[in-house]
């Protein structure tokens, strides 16, 4: 058994030193901010689609795809967190299932940050070009591509699992929570996962940061528009920012197993929880919070749509008084 895999073997049998009401606070301090991210993420994706405007450009239907895959990571992390919590343990095939579409939606995020990051290196180095580069049909393949990839990622780590010996257990219901280090069923996935989530990262790291530089160096030739510029370096800053956070959450593990060596099963049950929400859901709203304050163009349709049931309860009442 790896230490991951003991990490959460213990962090499950922690859960049953928590007293019922521990467990409905803990439960609702999870649950309660992923529905307010969740509406918010979902009222943004709608806000996207509103518009012809928003369906018709190419940074837009990029930011599309990735609030989709966080809006869909942060749903399956809630479920799986809330099967945990109230002890719901599940057979293999489920639990690979579920696991799955979460790994394949979190490869997602930082693959499309690389392509925005290049639609924006191409607006400000070649806007001459930008509109005969960045079209509705190359969008299209890019993110296909993002999603094939990403896709290809969880095929390699369905046939690693399919060496497992299934045969030799006594049953196909796991004895931890689903999670996707419980799927670790031997070495070689656990080596892969690492080594494709270093890549990954590591690969996303250098080509947004490339593009970070040439648009530094851009910025100082005259014949560029310094505004444009200035705004292509905030918002390729803003996506290295992202791409930390998406990267946070892969030393969500390793912190639990160092921690495990020094606290409480219950106190370690405690600090996982708030890692939860600080690592997994806060992070995952970001996107939708930001480009929906900043971008100009997206903000007055998402403030409309965020308050509309506040001014439609606000109407009547003007109306009753006026009377």
């Amino acid at each position: 058994m790896s230490n991951a895999t003991q990490s959460q073997t213990n962090i499950t049998a922690g859960l049953q030193y928590q007293g019922l009401l521990e467990i409905l606070v803990f439960s609702m301090m999870s649950t309660v901010p992923c529905c307010v991210f969740l509406f918010i993420n979902i009222t943004m994706l709608f806000t996207l689609r509103s518009k012809a405007v928003f369906r018709e450009t190419s940074r837009f239907i990029l930011l599309f795809n990735l609030l989709f895959a966080d809006t869909v990571q942060m749903a399956l992390s809630q479920i799986l967190y809330l099967m945990a919590i109230l002890r719901v343990r599940l057979i293999y095939p489920v639990c690979g299932v579920l696991a799955m579409l979460a790994d394949l939606t979190n490869d997602i995020s930082p693959l499309t940050l690389v392509v925005m990051s290049l639609e924006r290196y191409v607006a400000v180095c070649f806007p001459l070009r930008h509109t005969t580069i960045i079209t509705m049909r190359n969008t299209a393949v890019a993110i296909f591509v993002v999603w094939a990839f990403s896709s290809l990622n969880i095929l390699t780590r369905v046939i690693l699992l399919l060496d497992f010996p299934f045969e030799d257990l006594e049953s196909l219901q796991m004895k931890d929570f689903c999670n996707n280090v419980a799927l670790f069923l031997g070495p070689m996935s656990e080596h892969y996962d690492n080594a494709f989530t270093y890549f990954l990262f590591g690969s996303a790291s250098v080509a947004i940061t490339s593009t970070y530089i040439a648009v530094m160096i851009a910025a100082r030739s005259a014949s560029t528009d310094k505004a444009s510029a200035q705004k292509a370096r905030n918002t390729l800053l803003l996506h290295l920012v992202q791409l930390g956070l998406s990267l946070s959450s892969t030393v969500y593990n390793p912190i639990l197993i160092a921690l495990s060596k020094f606290v409480t099963r219950i106190v370690l049950v405690r600090i996982q929880n708030v890692f939860y929400v600080c690592i997994f859901i806060f992070p995952k709203c970001l996107s939708s919070l930001i480009y929906g304050i900043r971008d100009q163009t997206i903000r007055p349709v998402l403030i409309n749509h965020l308050c509309c049931g506040l001014k439609l309860s606000v109407v009547p009442a003007k109306v009753q008084v006026s009377t």
